[in-house]
């Protein structure tokens, strides 16, 4: 929440005002009680375990929502939806994740680095009770473009950088650009409670954030993944495009409109996933990496995959994503499991060098990774701060900045 309150700090002074804010918020959310806005009516009683909330029920109508009439456009749509086979609403009301058990009597299993053995013993669990939900995001007529960012409760400025900058809601041309934030739960070891009711009050505020019951976590990101693909077949019948990244990347949404645009000119936009490819790759064996895989778990090339840091897809290829997904196990890594699920397909994602999902260049200290000229021609840029985000988006929307017809890298 650093951008609600900005003062010098020194000594002791910083924690004494962290720890006034929180104390301040948690009395405005309680004071908020709005008829609109049912209670999350679960009480959590975290552990280290892998499920979060130790194998809970949620009881009916338990997930905050803002849409309650029988008569709202998402009722109607539900109507529709259960016609079809599809799920009327979200139905993973009942966390029951037990580990597998089995999996602890394979030689492999006992070989495997221990930092995956609760990977897999629970890579069956698949999907998760929601917290917050916004079933009338995607009901509100056709949405052209649904800009979806991964993030983390802790997250605050990122969210409110992107919220000011290209993940602002307005309509272009007609064209409609909704934006959703993904979110677990806090992990096990933190205020989880005051954490929750901190992310309750800003969903309160914007109305953009979607949480489910794991813990977010960098294995779960995957999670992320199936969820959303699950969350968008059930609930957005009509948004036609979909761009999915994380809360440190710049997008000018200008370039992602006009490619959208080419892309549906050429009629290719059935089978539309398009980033910052990555072929012929495979998986890492340092120990120290942060996308460390052993052996054991996964020991042959990876598929054509993208960058996470942002990628544009269309609506209809990421129902057949949700599809194929269901069935494969899932990965640690989220960016290489969608490759998966798009290599199932018998599809590849395509190159386009508008997104840089590395940086302009893969050296942080190039000026070239501050030069708005880039910015302005490129589509994504990864990795900025919330207030490099803010500043550089303000210099490239500058109309006095000139900048060479041509450029080059």
């Amino acid at each position: 929440m650093d951008h609600l309150f900005r003062r010098k700090r020194v000594g002791l002074l910083k924690p004494l005002l962290s720890l006034s804010l929180v104390f301040a918020s948690f009395l405005m959310i309680h004071k908020l009680k709005l008829s609109e806005k049912d209670a999350v009516g679960v009480k959590h009683m975290r552990d280290e375990g892998w499920c979060g909330s130790e194998c809970f029920s949620f009881k009916k109508g338990a997930v905050k929502t803002s849409v309650e009439s029988s008569d709202s456009p998402v009722s109607l749509l539900d109507s529709q939806r259960v016609s079809n086979g599809t799920p009327a609403s979200w139905d993973a009301q009942v966390l029951n994740c037990s580990e597998d058990a089995s999996v602890r009597t394979q030689d492999w299993f006992r070989r495997l680095d221990p930092r995956f053995h609760q990977f897999v013993l629970h890579r069956h669990c698949r999907y998760f009770p929601m917290l917050i939900n916004h079933p009338e995001k995607c009901a509100d007529g056709e949405v052209h473009l649904l800009m979806v960012v991964k993030s983390v409760i802790e997250q605050h400025d990122r969210r409110e950088a992107v919220r000011k900058t290209w993940g602002k809601e307005h309509t272009v041309d007609g064209k409609k650009i909704r934006t959703l934030f993904l979110l677990g739960s806090p992990t096990a070891g933190k205020d989880t409670k005051n954490l929750q009711k901190l992310i309750e009050y800003e969903d309160l505020i914007y109305g953009d954030i979607l949480q489910w019951d794991f813990m977010d976590t960098f294995f779960n990101l995957t999670l992320k993944e199936v969820n959303f693909l699950k969350w968008f077949d059930i609930y957005c019948p009509d948004v036609q495009f979909i761009f999915k990244g994380d809360d440190d990347v710049f997008v000018n949404t200008h370039n992602l409109l006009e490619l959208v645009g080419f892309k549906v000119e050429e009629s290719k936009e059935a089978d539309l996933f398009v980033g910052d490819t990555i072929s012929k790759a495979i998986p890492i064996r340092n120990r120290q990496s942060k996308y460390y895989i052993p052996r054991e778990l996964y020991d042959k090339p990876y598929p054509p995959y993208v960058g996470g840091g942002g990628f544009l897809m269309s609506s209809q290829l990421a129902r057949r994503l949700f599809v194929v997904s269901e069935d494969l196990e899932l990965y640690p890594i989220d960016d290489v499991f969608l490759g998966m699920c798009l290599q199932k397909l018998h599809l590849s994602p395509e190159l386009h060098p508008g997104f840089r999902t590395f940086g302009i260049t893969r050296r942080r200290v190039s000026s070239m990774n501050s030069e708005p000229c880039f910015y302005r021609n490129l589509i994504v840029v990864h990795k900025l701060s919330a207030q490099e985000l803010l500043k550089m988006w303000s210099v490239v929307h500058n109309e006095e900045l000139v900048c060479a017809l041509r450029t080059s890298i």
